[in-house]
């Protein structure tokens, strides 16, 4: 297994330099394939408008026109990221206004999978709307393969992932639950995406060809379900991964990271055994008055079928 998964990343491990700009313009062109870029957002006003200005600015004027849409999918924010997401240029669409007829669900993973009804693109590019410091190289990467390798399915982003903590950064520090869960999970029991060097990151494109045969987990657990469904769905040399340098984020707390963990967990636990589950709760404590006090919350459970299974979505693509 170790020598197909060195031979995986030396084959499917580029960084964006490897496809300029302007290739991937050409590609476009004589593929025909559109783009359409996600950003699942819940209180990002700090950070949503310059992420949104950037792409606007640098991938979508006349002269550079890889992304064709570009919309910011609301998850219920309380703050003003709506209106700072539509100032800068996106089309804002909120989470409840998408499939109606079926309540939506808190969770990242619930406003992904419903952002597939709402967009047109063949390919489909994911981005946290938590990005500092953005760059449009996070787009241009992980789209760049889909347009210029017809085998490559779904891409990636790899980064450093500085972790800051009272204004000092560390280097390489960042991305706890991946090093503490998701790493070792994979390597367990999945060791062909042991080669994935940011398994939980939540920038990645794919075909909509492949997403919408794919279930979604509806919180925390979406990114690793995604890559160990598209695995067993379209093999391991359709999957690739790219470098794009530096990705800084505003970084949970330690009970969040619980809570995250213990979805991916569950998510990996319900694809290895769907018939023997864990019980679905996680008790985690704080510190109070008389001394440390339980608060118990709920793991993330549910998953959305397909979208290919959904009657809307299916005469959309009919019409």
């Amino acid at each position: 297994m170790l020598e197909e998964v060195e031979r995986w990343l030396n084959s499917r491990s580029w960084s964006a330099a490897d496809r300029p700009l302007g290739r991937l313009l050409e590609a476009k062109r004589q593929t025909g394939r559109t783009v359409s870029v996600v950003l699942p957002a819940l209180n990002e006003e700090a950070t949503v408008g310059a992420i949104v200005a950037a792409i606007r600015a640098g991938l979508m004027t006349d002269a550079v026109g890889l992304v064709d849409e570009l919309v910011v999918l609301d998850s219920g924010s309380t703050d003003r990221t709506a209106e700072v997401a539509a100032a800068a240029g996106a089309r804002v669409v909120h989470r409840d206004s998408v499939l109606p007829r079926i309540p939506a669900l808190p969770g990242k993973g619930e406003v992904l999978w419903r952002s597939l009804l709402v967009t047109t693109g063949d390919i489909v590019c994911f981005i946290d709307a938590d990005l500092r410091e953005f760059s449009t190289t996070f787009v241009s990467g992980i789209v760049g393969p889909l347009l210029t390798d017809p085998d490559v399915h779904f891409v990636k982003a790899m980064y450093d992932r500085p972790l800051e903590t009272g204004g000092v950064e560390g280097a390489g520090q960042g991305g706890r639950v991946t090093e503490l869960v998701a790493r070792p999970l994979l390597n367990l029991h999945w060791p062909q995406l042991a080669g994935f060097v940011q398994p939980l990151g939540g920038e990645y494109a794919a075909r909509r060809s492949l997403l919408e045969r794919l279930p979604f987990p509806v919180g925390y657990g979406v990114e690793l379900g995604l890559l160990v469904d598209a695995l067993h769905t379209v093999g391991l040399d359709a999957l690739a991964q790219v470098d794009v340098g530096v990705r800084k984020h505003r970084h949970q707390d330690g009970q969040a990271l619980g809570r995250m963990a213990a979805a991916i967990y569950r998510t990996a636990q319900l694809r290895l055994a769907r018939g023997h589950l864990v019980r679905p709760r996680l008790t985690q404590f704080d510190r109070g008055e008389q001394g440390f006090v339980p608060r118990t919350s709920d793991v993330d459970t549910e998953e959305r079928p397909p979208m290919a299974e959904i009657p809307e979505y299916a005469a959309r693509r009919a019409a």
